[in-house]
């Protein structure tokens, strides 16, 4: 894809995403806010550091595809406020999601933001599960949005025979994203076997089975 193309998809999701959604973090109270990322004072949000540059704003990563081959075929490349401080306080973040074919982006939440996704290669498979646990989905293709409501399980799968990628806007500096089956079976310390097989109805073979699929490797 042209440089001024990725740029012009870039400057219109900001756009687009900045008219549409008021920001979910709080209101700031000054020009900018640079995250101090080294520093140790707790708030909530980084503390500001004293010397700044445009390069606090600036962040290259989004721009090339990243490598897929690992267990779920698909990479997400964040640019929130950990990768740009100059982010801090704005209440915006994006993220790049790269799909092999047969990749999925497993399902998930954001606590603190709702999501737009707009495709930049090949077709996606998507949805999101209301709290009345109805599933709305769609096939969405080059150059098409979806969007998933704030703190919903939500999920993207390519289906297609070629690999797929997608830019994602998020209305929070740092959305945070849970993994529904790394929460419960991949928790430290884990989640009581009792809770697994009743929530699940399944006996404790089958959840050491998948506990040990999470299990990070030696």
């Amino acid at each position: 894809m042209a440089t001024c193309d990725y740029g012009f998809i870039i400057g219109m999701m900001m756009t687009i995403f900045l008219a549409s959604f008021v920001s979910a973090d709080p209101d700031l109270l000054q020009d900018v806010c640079v995250a101090d990322l080294a520093s140790g004072v707790k708030l909530n949000g980084f503390a500001c550091k004293n010397n700044i540059s445009a390069d606090d704003f600036f962040f290259t990563g989004l721009a090339n595809p990243a490598l897929t081959n690992n267990t779920f075929g698909a990479t997400v490349t964040p640019a929130s406020v950990q990768q740009i401080p100059g982010l801090n306080t704005l209440g915006v973040s994006m993220a790049r999601v790269d799909y092999a074919p047969g990749g999925i982006n497993p399902p998930h939440t954001h606590p603190r933001a709702t999501e737009i996704v707009f495709v930049l290669e090949g077709e996606l498979d998507v949805g999101f599960i209301t709290t009345d646990n109805k599933l709305f989905s769609k096939t969405i293709k080059k150059h098409e949005i979806f969007t998933f409501p704030r703190g919903l399980i939500h999920f993207q799968i390519n289906n297609g025979k070629v690999p797929a990628a997608a830019l994602a806007a998020f209305n929070s500096q740092l959305p945070g994203t849970q993994r529904v089956a790394n929460a419960l079976f991949a928790s430290s310390p884990t989640v009581e076997d009792i809770v697994l097989t009743k929530a699940f109805q399944v006996g404790t073979k089958e959840v050491d089975k998948i506990k040990a699929k999470f299990a990070p490797k030696k």
